[in-house]
Formats: C-alpha cells, structure tokens, sequence
C-alpha cells in the first residue's frame, strides 16, 4: 500500500479552520459553545461528511465520525482531538491531531485500504478548561470519570448552567447516555504537537508518548480586610494580595524542590478584588495547577500548598480556602500501541524520541476505558497556547503518515 498525504489540502484546512475565532489573527480564541465554536464544529462536520464518514454527536457535542470496517460490530480504532481554543491561543493545539486525523482517514481510502475494524475520527468537546473551569470535559464523561451528575452542576463564569448552555447549543440529549461501553475502543491513538521544546533541541521529527502526566487543578479564595490605601497604616493591614504572593512563591518552591524535573506547578488565574491603585485588596482568587507524572510526588506538593496556606492565614491574618477541582492519575501508554508507532517510524527511517506527555490530553480519560498512543510533533520553540504557536507543514505531514499507517496496523 502506497500511502500519500495531500499537504497542502491539510495546510489549507488548518488554514480555513483558524479562520472561525474571536481573535484577530494570528489568535485563535475558539471557546466551547460560543458562536464561533459552533461555526468551527459545523465546518468540520461538513468536512467528514464530504469524506464519506458517517457522522454523528452524543449529549455534549463529542462527534464521532466513522469510516466503517468489514466487521461493523468489531471494537473501533479510534484518533482524534479537539478543536477549541483558549484566548489568545494558535492555530495548531488540538487542531493537528483532527484535521491530520481526518486526513490519515482520507489518504488511507485513497490508497485503496479496506479496515476491517471501524476507524472513528473523534472531535472531542471542551478540552480546555477555559468556559466551565474544567479540562477534558468531553472525554471525562465518555469515559466516566466525570459523572452526568456532576457535570451537570458545572457553571460558567456568567452563572449559566452547563444544561442551559449546552441545550441552546443543540445538545439536547441526557448527559447519562454520554459514556461510552466498554470494549467500544479496541485502541485509541492521539496525533499532537508537542507543547514543549524537546523535540526541536534534540533534533528529533517525532515523539513517541510513553506516559502522561497526572494533572491536579485547585482554587484559592484568600479574604482579607479593603481599605484605603492612604488610610489604614502598615501594622493594621490584612491585605488579601500580599498573601497570595507568599503563597504563590511557596507553590512555585514546593515543585522545584521536589528533586524531579517532571513536577511543575503554576497559578494561571490571580483575581483581585476591587482592583483599584489606592485600595487595599481585600479578596484574591487563585487558580493553581500541579502535574507530575509520580502521583505521590505531586499530591506532596498539593499538601504543602495546604500548609502553607494555613500557616500564611494565621501569619497575615486572613482566611484562606481551597477547593480541589480535580486530581487524576497518570497513564502509560499502551505497549502494542507503542510498538505499532515505532515500527513505523523505523520503517521510514524517522529520527524519533521516547517522550513523556507533561501536558495532559483527552487520551489521559480514554485510557481509562481503551488502549491509548500518542503521537507528538514538533511545535517551533516549543511554544503552545500563544498566537506565535507553529508547526511546520512538513511536520504535520510527517505525523499524519506515520499516524494513517499505524491506524492501518491496528484495524486490519
């Protein structure tokens, strides 16, 4: 079998999908369910169905379009990504493993490939956090690791209702029919930039993902006492953002302390309230995240967030209350898939490099119902969720050859 990816075609298409966004370009800003998410979905449905591939959605938008196999009730092979975007983002996170997806599918049927297991292209919804505070939102509930029950009680920061929004979006479905059977997936293989610099400094053309992180997500309300910042003298003061710095920095030293490079922590949200030059702060919300791929290494770091925090109140005298939004495991990849992903690349002499996803993905949640493999690529200076985000067209042709003909592997 003779396998070609048409380039350009998938160029253009990354091209013509970055087109839908609230940003000026070259920012993509494609939230879950605005407007602009729901043009971009409509655009990508077309683009399967003119493939050929049977298309359909579940309650909360997760698209599933499938290139049917010789034994239609033979487990699935799955690949796949998402496709919204957080603000001021680029055009490539996500969007490469649909889109180089979708073409891995099209170049397949081109060279006259017959499956005999179904291969389904998957679209997942809100992989970013940004609209309910919540990553992987789609493939959490296929696979069961969020319950309908709980999802339902998710919000935006307006206060709309995930069930509120969702519906007027034209999900109309029950959230309890989302997760998927067991045995749907016979594997599940994720195409993706890299979102860091190793690749590019050890002149590497491909990694191949052996684990992924464990990824942890908290919020901090810190309430102190406002005032005038004229008025209220230095040994009277409760300020709400002096706390939170002392916490941020000691968030910062708990993960570089740890000994392990794979442990990072970062506050990616710090709101203060009333946010005026000559007032005092009285509040401050915090958004944290923790990853690790040692699940004990970083919940260390998540209990020394919890005494610092208790030893920060008592010192400044102010209240301080974390929430736990989530705390998942890591996975390993599935060795069959990793196998598959290296033979190929040594059949055409690719230079690639064994890797570990810090970044965690909708494959972190399928893991725990399928088989999963990721595949990453190189992405320039490693940079990721920033308008200057890029991958070369070669490298994305590149991934997608390597991703068609390990799909081929695994549904023959």
């Amino acid at each position: 079998m003779k396998l070609a990816i048409n380039q350009d075609r998938l160029s253009s298409e990354i091209e013509e999908l970055a087109v839908f966004s609230d940003a000026d370009p070259p920012a993509v800003t494609r939230v879950v369910f605005t407007p602009t998410d729901l043009k971009a979905r409509a655009w990508m449905q077309a683009r399967c169905e003119d493939a050929g591939l049977a298309v359909r959605q579940d309650a909360i938008g997760n698209m599933f379009a499938r290139w049917m196999g010789s034994e239609s009730a033979a487990a699935v092979v799955g690949t796949g990504s998402h496709i919204d975007a957080i603000p001021n983002a680029g055009k490539y996170d996500g969007v490469v493993g649909v889109l180089g997806g979708l073409e891995a599918i099209r170049a397949l049927h081109e060279a006259g490939f017959r499956p005999r297991h179904s291969i389904e292209l998957l679209i997942f919804t809100s992989e970013e956090p940004t609209r309910f505070g919540i990553g992987c939102l789609g493939s959490r509930l296929l696979a069961g690791t969020l319950s309908a029950a709980a999802a339902k009680q998710l919000a935006d920061n307006d206060g709309a209702a995930i069930e509120d929004v969702r519906r007027k979006a034209g999900f109309t479905g029950d959230l309890e029919n989302i997760k998927l059977p067991k045995g749907y997936f016979k594997a599940f293989v994720e195409l993706h930039i890299e979102q860091g610099p190793l690749l590019e400094r050890e002149q590497k053309s491909l990694g191949i993902v052996e684990r992924i992180a464990a990824p942890a997500s908290l919020r901090v309300l810190i309430e102190g006492a406002g005032g005038h910042a004229g008025g209220v003298l230095m040994p009277d003061r409760r300020d709400a953002l002096c706390a939170a710095a002392e916490v941020i920095l000691a968030i910062e030293q708990a993960a570089r302390t740890t000994g392990a490079i794979d442990t990072v922590a970062t506050v990616g949200i710090c709101a203060v309230f009333p946010g005026a030059v000559n007032s005092i702060p009285a509040e401050v919300r915090l958004s944290v995240d923790i990853r690790d791929t040692e699940l004990p290494r970083r919940d260390r770091v998540m209990k020394t967030l919890d005494e610092v925090c208790r030893a920060v109140a008592a010192k400044r005298q102010v209240s301080i209350h974390s929430e736990l939004v989530n705390a998942d495991a890591p996975t390993d990849c599935a060795p069959e898939i990793v196998a598959a992903l290296v033979q190929t690349c040594e059949k055409h002499e690719f230079g690639f490099l064994p890797i570990t996803s810090r970044a965690y993905h909708d494959s972190l949640f399928m893991s725990r119902i399928a088989p999963v493999g990721m595949l990453f690529i190189p992405c320039r200076n490693g940079y990721s969720h920033r308008p200057d985000e890029y991958a070369s067209p070669k490298d994305i042709a590149r991934g997608t050859l390597v991703l068609a003909e390990t799909l081929a592997t695994l549904a023959a």
